[in-house]
Formats: C-alpha cells, sequence, structure tokens
C-alpha cells in the first residue's frame, strides 16, 4: 500500500474562527493507482492534496495522520517535511503556469532547484524526460515568457517528477489549457505512472469527464468529508450517493441535444465550514434526505472498493 491517511484534520486559521476544511478523512492509495479526487470548489480536495506536502502556512494540522510507504510523515511539521517534500511526495501546483521563475531561464533554473535539494543536474536524463512530454532540449535556453500555457504547464510536470517521488499530486493541473492541451497533459500523467516515474498519483480536479479517462478510482468530497470512492467506472456508471448523481447528471453527454436532456444542477449551496450542521452535510441539498440524515453516517465499503458516506445506501 502507498499511502494511508487516517482520520485527518486539517482547519484554516480566519479571523472569524477555523474553517474545517478537511474534518475526519480516511482513506488509502494502493500501489499504481491513479486516483481522481473530485467535488465542487471549496470541497476541501486542493486541501487534501496540498495537507500531503504542507505546502501551506495557514493550515493547522488538527489530527490524524499519512503514512507513505510505511513511514509516517510528519505532515504537522513544516521544516521536517522538508526532507520529504519532491523526493517522496511531489505536487504540480494549481497554478503551475505561474511557478516558472521569470528571470531565470528554464535549464538553469532546473539546476538551482536541484543544487537546493543537494540533487545531482543530469542534463542527459532531463533531456530525456522534455523528450517524454513532447518538449525539444530548446526549451532549456528559453525564459518561462517564451512558452505557450501548455508548454508551461508540461515543462513544470518534469520538474515535479525529477526525482522519482513516490506519490505525485496533480491540482487541478488542466484547468487554465484548451481541449486539445488538457487530453495532452492527461495522458502525459498517465505515462508517467506507467514509466514509473511515480509510483501513484492523486489529480485533484472538477472535471470528471476528464478524469475519468486516465483514472482507476475516483473519490468525490463534499463539505470536507468525503462523500464517495469506488473505480472510476462505478463512480461514474453507478454512483451510489445522490451527491455523486448529481454531479454526473450536471454533465453533458455526447450526441445528447439539450431539447432530449436539460442540464441540471445542484440546488442550493455548500455549508460553511466555519461552522458546519451535523450530521450529513449534503442533506440541505439531497432530494432523499431523512430524519436519520441528522446523524452522521459512516464512510462504509458497500461493494469491494466501493466505499460511501450515505443512509440510503449502506
Amino acid at each position: 500500500m502507498t499511502l494511508k491517511v487516517d482520520d485527518l484534520r486539517v482547519y484554516y486559521r480566519t479571523l472569524r474562527g477555523e474553517v474545517k476544511a478537511l474534518d475526519g478523512v480516511s482513506f488509502t492509495l494502493a500501489d499504481g493507482e491513479i486516483m481522481g479526487l473530485a467535488g465542487e470548489s471549496g470541497c476541501g480536495k486542493s486541501t487534501l492534496g496540498k495537507s500531503l506536502i504542507r505546502l501551506d502556512q495557514r493550515m493547522k494540522h488538527v489530527g490524524g495522520s499519512v503514512e507513505l510507504d510505511g513511514q509516517v510523515l510528519p505532515i504537522a511539521d513544516d521544516r521536517r517535511m522538508n526532507a520529504h517534500r519532491f523526493f517522496e511526495v511531489s505536487l504540480i501546483p494549481q497554478y503551475s503556469m505561474s511557478a516558472l521563475n521569470p528571470t531565470r531561464k528554464i535549464g538553469r533554473m532546473i539546476e538551482e532547484l536541484l543544487r537546493s535539494r543537494g540533487a545531482p543536474f543530469d542534463r542527459k536524463e532531463l533531456e530525456r524526460r522534455l523528450h517524454l512530454v513532447g518538449l525539444s532540449t530548446d526549451v532549456l535556453d528559453r525564459y518561462p515568457i517564451e512558452l505557450s500555457g501548455g508548454m508551461k504547464q508540461r515543462t513544470v510536470m518534469v520538474i515535479s517528477t525529477l526525482l522519482d517521488p513516490s506519490l505525485l499530486i496533480a491540482d487541478e493541473v488542466t484547468s487554465a489549457l484548451d481541449v486539445s492541451s488538457q487530453r495532452a497533459v492527461a495522458q502525459t500523467l498517465l505515462e508517467f505512472r506507467d514509466r514509473h516515474l511515480v509510483k501513484s498519483m492523486i489529480v485533484v480536479t472538477h472535471d470528471l469527464s476528464l478524469v475519468y479517462q486516465i483514472a482507476d478510482t475516483i473519490m468525490v468530497m463534499y463539505a470536507g468529508k468525503l462523500a464517495e470512492k469506488a473505480p472510476a467506472k462505478t463512480i461514474v456508471n453507478a454512483p451510489r450517493h445522490p451527491y455523486t448523481q448529481a454531479l454526473i447528471n450536471s454533465l453533458p453527454e455526447v450526441g445528447v441535444r439539450y431539447s432530449e436532456r436539460r442540464l441540471q444542477g445542484i440546488p442550493g449551496s455548500p455549508p460553511s465550514l466555519l461552522n458546519p450542521p451535523k450530521g450529513c452535510r449534503f442533506r440541505d441539498r439531497c432530494p432523499l434526505a431523512f430524519d436519520k440524515c441528522e446523524t452522521e453516517p459512516p464512510f462504509t465499503e458497500i461493494a469491494q472498493g466501493h466505499s460511501v458516506a450515505c443512509w440510503k445506501a449502506i
């Protein structure tokens, strides 16, 4: 087992109080598994990704543990996590096209980054990986401003995987790209896994239709809690949580006209995580809610590899 997360609780400090962005999250990720992490904006998916590498100083680790390859990660200690970042766990940030130093040529910047981590600079290996993502070695002699958005994204992907991390977290890596570039980036992530440049991967996204093409499993979050986790085909074709069903129903189908099937949004809005409601956090928006939903449902396995937090599904 590559990753084991147990009862992880991460809050944000604000002037109005603590935002309970992650409130008791537990799951596992197997060797070689690509897991899509989906949900609405503000559901906690980016927070979960960043908490595994500890890159946001606003975060307060309240409880829970993260174990990677049998080793407990010190996610509550920013300084101690330095020894693990990019070696064992690495991140492709959400706004990675703005993550490159505009005053450095790409090659020099990568060399400085590696040396700051005490890692050797192997230009031949770097060139090989650039070719892998469809970039020429000319990129190394250019400044970031000379690259297109898709080229910058792929460059950051190469940098994030140069040290062959066990776990790669890709945070909304396709959100600012056109459709063709989105497809190319998704396929590159898949190739990273297949070529053993990374062992396992969490792909944070709001685009279920895209992540479905590369993910082995999909985990859905809502208001800081896990709603459902299952094989990708099961999530898309036979979801059991009402929230997952609503997400799937909001996606357009290829070849289906608006007059034949109107897209439906999810009425209402997610609850405030400053003072989240008791019980199921989706119940105020759920068409299936009943009295028992005032008690929080456990995240329960209902079939092999398929877990859900809903009283109607358990």
